[in-house]
């Protein structure tokens, strides 16, 4: 598959086009933001980890029955994947109290809930990413009813994969943001899933092993992202 011009530069990614109208390729990059890319910095090797980490997880969505935007992992850092029109919510999902819930709710960070909770943020840089519910969704024509539904449906599907998953590993799933896009009228997972996206402990020492070392100069970034991949088994 042939790399053409890029088409965009994210904080985190490079896409570009390819000779196949529905298929793009993304380039996974080492670098590093947090707080609306206020903070800037480099993680040496995510970009690598992030990009093999979230083609293992996607393949075992798909197979139990979460579409994703997977076509195929070209080398370490580049993926071919499926072009979707990216719906403009983030989706985070909470199993325990942490970073901006834990401030919102004046609680502290680790508190296990009595169910997983849903929220969505309208994504948009500018604006901060501001948290909306389904009826500022609706009103802004940001999706349907029935495109909010199966976002619903899918989200907490992948949080019951993942928390399964990671508990066999001995860490803790705490939260998760993923986004969701249209491939010709069908809403499939989209972006990544990594330790860029997802908060996650070490079960025994409660030790994070994900961006907050990096959000908050805890040191350790790059050994953090090492463990889960080695965790993760990837061959």
């Amino acid at each position: 598959m042939e790399k053409k011009e890029m088409l965009y530069e994210g904080k985190a990614k490079k896409v570009y086009a390819t000779e196949e109208p529905d298929v793009l390729i993304v380039s996974y990059k080492d670098d590093a933001t947090a707080f609306n890319g206020e903070k800037k910095g480099t993680i040496v090797g995510k970009g690598a980890i992030n990009n093999r980490m979230t083609n293992f997880i996607f393949k075992k969505l798909e197979e139990r029955g979460v579409p994703t935007h997977l076509v195929k992992e070209l080398n370490d850092r580049e993926t071919a994947v499926k072009r979707v029109d990216i719906v403009p919510l983030e989706v985070i999902i909470r199993n325990y109290s942490a970073g901006s819930f834990s401030k919102k709710m004046g609680m502290e960070e680790g508190v296990k809930f009595k169910c997983p909770t849903l929220e969505f943020s309208y994504k948009n840089d500018d604006l901060g990413d501001p948290f909306i519910n389904d009826y500022y969704a609706l009103a802004l024509g940001l999706a349907s009813q029935e495109e909010i539904g199966q976002i619903t449906q899918y989200a907490f599907q992948v949080n019951e994969v993942l928390q399964h998953y990671f508990d066999k590993l001995n860490i803790d799933l705490i939260d998760f943001k993923i986004e969701f896009g249209r491939f010709h009228g069908q809403i499939i997972l989209a972006d990544e899933i990594s330790p860029d996206t997802c908060r996650l402990w070490d079960k025994d020492t409660h030790e994070k092993l994900d961006k907050d070392r990096f959000r908050r100069d805890l040191g350790g970034v790059e050994d953090a992202y090492e463990e889960v991949f080695k965790r993760l088994g990837i061959q």
